[in-house]
């Protein structure tokens, strides 16, 4: 039986490479996959990209897109093995239920990658839908300057000083956040 897997972790804990090597397990044994990633990452520009180094062309997708005909058309024409997202917390709510859809009746694993909270610790709409009825959830392990397992993803401006306020979604990498335990997430934030 397929099932629906939420792999989610704060920034820095190598989402997009984890996904990435699955990838490759599928296709270095002949199977067929099908990447995804937000189009609203611009950095992104189709592909997905991992801090160290690997990439792959993937399918973007915007809250517009239907991800159960998308990935059913593909399938008709041929047999997925696999369907993995990559930035899966932009995913509508809507679409996460498209992706079950997909593993209940398609027979197709999915594996969605993604943050599971905000620079305020809220969650992400997606992540929500993902937490609340994923197959499996899985954490992947960041770590704070302490040692400690990061959870939370610090916003910063451009003199490294803490943001506590702005829109959910801000595109950005290590210029823009830090991954922090919440002991140092609140103390940055003055809690």
């Amino acid at each position: 039986m397929a099932k629906l897997y939420f792999y989610y972790a704060s920034m820095n804990a190598g989402k997009s490479s984890h996904l990435l090597q699955a990838d490759f397990n599928y296709r270095e044994r002949g199977m067929s996959t099908m990447l995804w990633t937000a189009a609203l990452d611009s950095r992104s520009a189709g592909m997905v990209r991992s801090r160290i180094g690997l990439e792959s062309e993937a399918h973007r997708f915007s809250p517009q897109t239907d991800l159960w005909a998308e990935v059913s058309a593909v399938h008709a024409g041929g047999k997925l093995d696999c369907v993995l997202v990559d930035e899966a917390q932009f995913l509508t709510p809507e679409q996460v239920w498209q992706l079950a859809r997909l593993a209940d009746e398609g027979g197709i694993p999915v594996l969605c990658y993604g943050l599971r909270t905000d620079f305020q610790g809220e969650l992400f709409p997606g992540s929500a839908v993902l937490l609340g009825i994923a197959d499996a959830l899985v954490e992947l392990k960041a770590v704070c300057h302490c040692g400690r397992k990061a959870t939370m993803n610090l916003r910063v401006d451009e003199s490294g000083a803490a943001v506590r306020q702005g829109q959910q979604t801000e595109i950005g990498g290590n210029d823009r956040y830090v991954a922090l335990c919440r002991k140092h997430f609140s103390q940055a934030l003055g809690g």
